[in-house]
């Protein structure tokens, strides 16, 4: 049976508006390159009181990164090349995916959240450093059956599976995955990782709410920051093309690495 419904934790409102902006950061970086969760659940788990599962700053997450991934994806549809049918069929398997992780989540702890997300991160920047014109080329043509097979396997399954087991990164997954998949640039990889993402949210969150493991009213507060990041994210990297989502990505990543590096090993 599903647990009661959750509102509000108890947090000062000066904690709530760090939230907020946190939430606004992470949905400018999540449209661009992915990997808004990487900022925002360690804010959420550093938020929120000491004794609030991990389940429940998951759970809250996939509800405020659904609404800002929603809006991206509108607007990347409006203007990039996405092919909306193949990104719907890896979507379909990603919601599968991520169903399946959220259930196992519910269990973890934050302790064990952590280690998983440096390593995580670390596997990251090794890629995008060991290839630097990653992404940079414009699309290749239209992808082959095979193509698309390996992406619904890979970023549909696998990594929406990894979305609903922890979440961080997903976005960042996807790019790098449907870039290398479908010999994408990373523009309209950016895009269709939205489409892809809303499904993997879509799943995640179900299974969340179900459990009663979502703060609804926190949620929402954040998701309206997080649709503006999410919106004004895509229309900047729309804007500035592949080359400056290259350097947000590699930003990004060793901002993130030298945070939870410090906070794992020196802090």
């Amino acid at each position: 049976m599903p647990h009661k419904v959750l509102i509000m934790p108890d947090i000062s409102l000066t904690m709530i508006a760090l939230l907020c902006l946190a939430a606004l950061a992470a949905g400018w970086i999540d449209a661009v390159v992915g990997g808004g969760g990487l900022l925002l659940l360690p804010v959420l788990l550093l938020g929120l009181p000491s004794n609030t599962p991990a389940a429940h700053a998951l759970g809250t997450n996939k509800a405020v990164a659904i609404v800002g991934t929603t809006g991206a994806a509108v607007t990347y549809a409006r203007k990039a090349p996405v092919d909306v049918r193949t990104a719907v069929r890896i979507g379909l398997a990603a919601l599968a995916g991520s169903s399946a992780g959220a259930f196992l989540a519910a269990g973890m702890s934050t302790d064990v959240l952590k280690p998983v997300i440096m390593v995580v991160l670390l596997g990251v920047a090794a890629f995008v450093i060991l290839r630097p014109a990653f992404g940079t080329a414009p699309a290749t043509g239209p992808a082959t059956r095979r193509q698309i097979l390996a992406a619904i396997g890979l970023a549909g399954l696998g990594i929406g599976f990894y979305d609903g087991l922890i979440g961080p990164g997903t976005g960042t997954f996807l790019v790098l995955a449907l870039t290398a998949v479908l010999h994408l640039d990373l523009v309209t990889a950016s895009a269709t990782a939205k489409i892809v993402n809303c499904c993997t949210n879509a799943g995640a969150l179900a299974t969340f709410a179900w459990q009663g493991a979502v703060l609804w009213q926190l949620a929402a507060v954040m998701a309206v920051f997080n649709l503006a990041g999410g919106t004004l994210g895509a229309r900047t990297a729309l804007k500035k093309g592949s080359g400056f989502v290259r350097v947000v990505l590699l930003t990004v990543v060793f901002a993130l690495v030298g945070n939870m590096a410090y906070e794992q090993w020196i802090a």
